[in-house]
């Protein structure tokens, strides 16, 4: 992740709202957090848990551990606090730097976030906790300025923590190195070819890394359509970069788009790249991605929309990345931007994908997923984080499955069953807590059904529960559930 900047140089690196964060700003906020942490007693090897919104503080903090050798453990709200803090435990952070908005969340606007599938539990509680910005009442210390330069580490390590799935009692996480990182963010940038001067349309570090390091200004796309159409009409951004919810909301209100559109951290279908296209992009691209290799595999709406076989066409292998297929035809991935190892696990080469997929030479075409994940407006969602919270008294068994929503994307579906003379309106009393907390995870609708049983173990059919879901009519806001 080497990105050189410099104090003094007045090129923009982030278009952050009206403001334009200069490489040379960055550098100083890098410098100052760097030399903060390392007062702190961070070291080379050590964790910081890191909950800031996306813009220049968030980008500069993580700057700011690389050059010291620290690594990050990215924390996610929308996860709910307790999986949260399941991960915190597994994790272990030495410090966490907070913005004021990741503590209210915490703490006095948690009924509030809870309505936007945000949710946190006492960082401070956790772990040593300080905050960086503006601070509020009630809110940690601040990162205490030092006056004494941090040293650059210049080895390689650790660099990042990503979580992924497993359960409350074992979460599963994903460890990058400071060499593998590069190597997947090299890959981005020859995929991407950001041009210095031009500014690229994205929002996440994979993207916004490789292009401040080519030299491209970087904004952050609007949320609202109406505002990201005005900013493509006045950036005509090189690149843009929008999760497939994100393209089909922007589509939708009619957003215009410029020269080179990417998607990807969900399925992206050929129709999605060709309304792309038809909206003025020169090239609409789709990305096949994993947490653990990033990215692995790479189409253009052209190709994808000619492939006239069975599966969905992903793309050819991105340079370094090799792939062969596993038991029952799932995906093996290896190179070297794939993942060190599992949080707690040894170093591995290949990675199972989880996908079902065949290899034509270097093309993949998947063909379905082998794990339980539902995977919903870009999200990431296993079922066995969350279960047990559904089981409270007057429940029986509860499954959370997806089912088909269109266009690749899936809806959550919690399948209850309730016990022998149980009151249902008991049981959806005592679900409404447990379905705020589930953040991310929150189902569209709730079903109260007799979950299917198969085998000789009568374990819970999960496919045979998104058949029954698939045949109900969607409700909407169940228990009083907003998403």
């Amino acid at each position: 992740m080497p990105v050189e900047l410099r104090p003094g140089d007045d090129t923009p690196a982030l278009l952050h709202g009206r403001r334009t964060v200069t490489r040379g700003d960055l550098a100083e906020l890098r410098d100052r957090y760097a030399a903060a942490l390392y007062a702190r007693g961070l070291r080379p090897g050590d964790t910081l848990g890191l909950a800031v919104r996306p813009g220049p503080r968030a980008l500069a903090v993580v700057l700011s551990a690389y050059r010291i050798g620290v690594r990050v453990a990215v924390l996610d709200p929308n996860a709910g606090p307790d999986v949260l803090t399941a991960r915190l435990a597994a994790a272990r952070p030495n410090l966490i730097v907070a913005d004021a908005a990741a503590q209210a969340v915490a703490g006095w606007a948690a009924p509030i976030a809870r309505r936007a599938g945000l949710a946190l539990p006492d960082l401070a509680a956790l772990a040593p906790t300080v905050t960086v910005g503006r601070r509020l009442p009630g809110t940690a210390p601040a990162l205490a300025p030092a006056t004494a330069a941090a040293p650059v580490h210049d080895g390689d390590g650790d660099a990042v923590i990503i979580f992924t799935s497993g359960t409350t009692s074992s979460p599963r996480a994903v460890v990058h190195t400071r060499a593998g990182l590069a190597t997947g963010l090299r890959a981005v940038s020859e995929l991407v070819r950001p041009r210095s001067g031009v500014p690229v349309l994205g929002g996440t570090f994979f993207v916004m890394l490789p292009s401040i390091a080519a030299g491209a200004p970087v904004a952050l796309p609007a949320r609202r359509p109406a505002r990201l159409a005005r900013q493509i009409a006045t950036l005509r951004p090189q690149a843009t970069y929008l999760t497939p919810p994100q393209l089909r909301a922007a589509l939708d209100a009619g957003v215009p788009f410029t020269q080179r559109v990417y998607s990807g951290s969900a399925p992206v279908s050929a129709d999605l790249l060709n309304r792309v296209r038809a909206a003025g992009a020169d090239e609409a691209w789709g990305v096949y991605a994993l947490t653990e290799v990033f990215p692995a595999a790479a189409v253009e709406s052209r190709e994808k929309s000619a492939f006239d076989s069975t599966g969905d066409l992903v793309g050819d292998l991105l340079p370094g990345v090799r792939a062969r297929l596993g038991e029952n035809g799932q995906l093996l991935l290896a190179g070297a931007g794939v993942c060190d190892r599992y949080l707690g696990a040894d170093p591995h080469e290949w990675v199972a994908t989880g996908d079902v997929a065949r290899l034509i030479d270097r093309r993949v075409v998947l063909g379905g997923r082998c794990k339980d994940m539902i995977l919903r407006r870009a999200e990431n969602i296993y079922p066995g984080l969350y279960e047990p919270g559904l089981h409270v008294p007057g429940v029986a068994l509860a499954v959370l499955v997806g089912v088909p929503a269109g266009d690749g994307d899936e809806e959550v579906v919690a399948v209850v069953q309730t016990a022998p003379g149980a009151d249902q309106a008991t049981v959806r009393a005592a679900l409404r807590d447990p379905l705020r907390r589930m953040g991310a995870a929150t189902p569209d609708r709730v079903l109260f059904a007799p979950v299917p049983l198969a085998g000789r173990s009568r374990k819970p059919d999960r496919g045979a529960a998104a058949r029954l879901a698939a045949g109900i009519p969607r409700q909407r806001k169940p228990f009083g559930v907003r998403r």
